[in-house]
């Protein structure tokens, strides 16, 4: 599953963060086939903006599963 630019999930780690996709890369080979899709990820830390580069797709998944935990107990 390709998750578009835009999609906010939450950072793996001790203290995770709201991210947001910003960008997505893809990798082709010789016959023009796709090998692999990572992404690029923004979040704000003390007012600047901080860039997560290659992020595979499973991190992206767990991240929007843990941000629709966060959002189910509010």
């Amino acid at each position: 599953m390709e998750y578009p630019i835009g999609t906010k999930f939450m950072s793996i780690g001790k203290y995770p963060k709201e991210c947001t996709v910003i960008d997505v890369l893809k990798t082709y080979n010789n016959k023009n086939e796709l090998v692999e899709v990572n992404y690029n990820a923004a979040h704000n830390f003390l007012g600047q903006e901080v860039i997560q580069k290659y992020l595979p797709e499973a991190s992206i998944a767990r991240g929007v599963f843990a941000l629709e935990r966060k959002l189910e107990k509010v």
